[in-house]
């Protein structure tokens, strides 16, 4: 059986969890921030709404910043205010309202949850974090646990990229925190924390502490209101971990401690708090090289009108709209370039394109989770429409008020 773990990482001490419990809830009774979902489900009785409301908050405040969803769920729970009302809507619609937001399949996977539960569950969603995570396609681990402990009281804990940083340096966890044995712990913390009778806002207390104050970089130590159960700030102060009787010595475990730093990055003093938590080097997104070719004409009243593809419905940027576009192999240069987009361009209007008419624009970087996206962007006037063929992907005429309503992506805008 593996050795028990250190005590000083863990929360065994039921009067200091008590303790941090009515620390962290009165903290957040007077500092929380007033953000529109949070105000949806306090006064929303309908526990079936009040969920669908932070379910929509949650699948949007994933890899993006509160500040740019506001506007976004504000937008999308008027249109669509019920469960119902989603299921009810067009992919082509959430896309559109999704556009900017980025990571597109968050909200084709919302709308086909928003389906299955109308369609399969009676419309009733799931009351439990292991039946919301079991039943609902794009709802995970940290997202069910969040929707069932503030929506439907379950007392059950969550774990996301605040949290883990807070739980991290209450315990001075110095192992790669986005391992599976780390996570695994911080779960068991997360569950071992959670306020039975208030577990909805002590989850959010917790993540508004490691958004708010908690922060990756110049934490506020000083405003925390769990500091007395920082393990990494009582390191800080006073220059080595803190004295736990009876514990284990890590040193002398097999393997050493598996929540211990490595030896190999040793405390370093000058980051205090900071040294916590640990994470493994990221890995550089590939680099990748697109043609993409603006077609322009002008329109019945003069103004221009610029073509768009829809991409496939599966794959990166699944279902929106953008100019057409050619991957380009690593090292071809601009002249072959310019001769295989005109042959793409070609083969898929049915009519001849000469190389030489395409003008080079210049280039446009953009960055996605996985990828380092070059748009090598061309332009290309037409006299008249052009003539498509039907197996190819949908396409339309657009303005340039249309297409910046339309479902395309912040890259494409980039583009134009």
């Amino acid at each position: 059986a593996p050795a028990p773990l250190p005590a000083r990482h863990l929360f065994s001490d039921p009067a200091e969890i008590e303790a941090l419990r009515g620390n962290l809830l009165a903290w957040y009774d007077k500092c929380k921030r007033h953000l529109p979902w949070r105000t949806l489900a306090a006064t929303e009785p309908d526990t079936d709404r009040r969920a669908y409301a932070v379910w929509v908050s949650e699948i949007m405040l994933q890899q993006t910043q509160v500040a740019t969803v506001i506007d976004y769920y504000n937008r999308w729970m008027q249109r669509w205010p019920t469960l119902q009302a989603l299921a009810q809507a067009s992919l082509e619609e959430v896309n559109e309202l999704w556009a900017g937001l980025g990571y597109y399949s968050r909200g084709k996977r919302l709308q086909e949850a928003a389906k299955k539960v109308v369609s399969e569950l009676a419309g009733q969603m799931p009351r439990t974090a292991e039946d919301l995570q079991k039943l609902l396609p794009g709802v995970g681990r940290y997202t069910a646990g969040a929707i069932a402990s503030i929506s439907y009281s379950q007392a059950t804990g969550v774990v996301d990229g605040n949290v883990i940083r807070v739980l991290c340096r209450l315990r001075c966890i110095g192992a790669d925190s986005s391992s599976p044995a780390v996570i695994d712990q911080l779960w068991d913390m997360a569950n071992a924390l959670v306020d039975r009778s208030r577990p909805g806002d002590f989850n959010q207390a917790l993540m508004e502490l490691g958004a708010t104050v908690c922060v990756p970089k110049a934490p506020l130590c000083g405003e925390c209101p769990v500091k007395q159960h920082c393990r990494a700030r009582h390191r800080k102060l006073f220059g080595k971990p803190t004295p736990v009787p009876d514990v284990e010595d890590c040193g002398k475990r097999v393997g050493g401690c598996p929540l211990c730093p490595p030896a190999t990055e040793p405390w370093d003093s000058s980051l205090g708090v900071t040294n916590f938590p640990r994470k493994a080097a990221k890995k550089q997104p590939r680099e990748a090289r697109t043609a993409t070719c603006v077609l322009e004409r002008r329109g019945c009243h003069g103004a221009p009108e610029y073509l768009i593809v829809q991409r496939p419905s599966s794959g990166l940027l699944a279902g929106l709209w953008e100019f057409p576009s050619l991957p380009l192999a690593q090292g071809l240069q601009e002249e072959k370039q310019r001769e295989a987009l005109a042959d793409h361009l070609q083969a898929w209007m049915g009519q001849p394109v000469e190389a030489r008419g395409l003008q080079l624009i210049g280039e446009v970087v953009h960055i996605f989770s996985h990828i380092h996206q070059t748009y090598v962007v061309y332009s290309l006037p037409l006299d008249g429409d052009v003539t498509l063929d039907p197996a190819s992907s949908p396409s339309r005429w657009v303005t340039e008020e249309e297409f910046h309503t339309s479902a395309v992506s912040t890259a494409m805008k980039k583009v134009l």
